[in-house]
């Protein structure tokens, strides 16, 4: 049982670090679960106490998944059309021009919902600009923090 256990925890641990790039995959939180399953393991224990920091910054990391992108386009002078433009260029630059979609998808995504909303072109720019790098700010949260829980893991099962 314990195999299975650390097996699906391995499996959520990766998906989860997949799940920081395609939206549709809930990264942290799926990272969680893994170290949840391999809690239940009897080759790996955390602390309920580490199992409730681990928990409250997936919960701070994921609001700031929502907040980074929207407060960047805004500081950028952006709308929802950039923020609607951002989410979609995501998911095309990851389907269709990896791997610089992740990189470019988002700017360019909000870059053409700010063209499409009536904005100036320097303008539309300039919220282009504040939604790529919230996004990417949020991206390398979710990213460092499944890198953290792989590592929990990887730290559990040899010590």
């Amino acid at each position: 049982m314990d195999i299975l256990l650390i097996v699906l925890a391995a499996i959520c641990l990766f998906l989860g670090l997949v799940g920081c790039f395609l939206p549709v995959l809930p990264g942290p939180p799926l990272a969680y679960v893994g170290l949840l399953l391999a809690h239940w393991a009897d080759k790996v224990q955390f602390s309920v106490s580490q199992l409730l920091f681990f928990g409250f910054l997936v919960v701070v990391v994921q609001v700031l998944d929502y907040v980074a992108p929207i407060l960047g386009a805004k500081y950028g002078g952006g709308s929802k059309w950039g923020n609607w433009g951002c989410a979609i260029g995501t998911v095309i630059g990851i389907f269709l021009f990896m791997p610089w979609g992740i990189f470019f998808g988002p700017l360019l995504g909000a870059f053409i919902g700010e063209l499409l909303s009536g904005k100036a072109l320097r303008v539309a720019f300039k919220a282009g600009i504040g939604a790529f790098i919230g996004f990417q700010i949020s991206v390398i949260l979710k990213v460092l923090l499944c890198v953290f829980f792989i590592g929990c893991l990887i730290k559990g099962l040899i010590g």
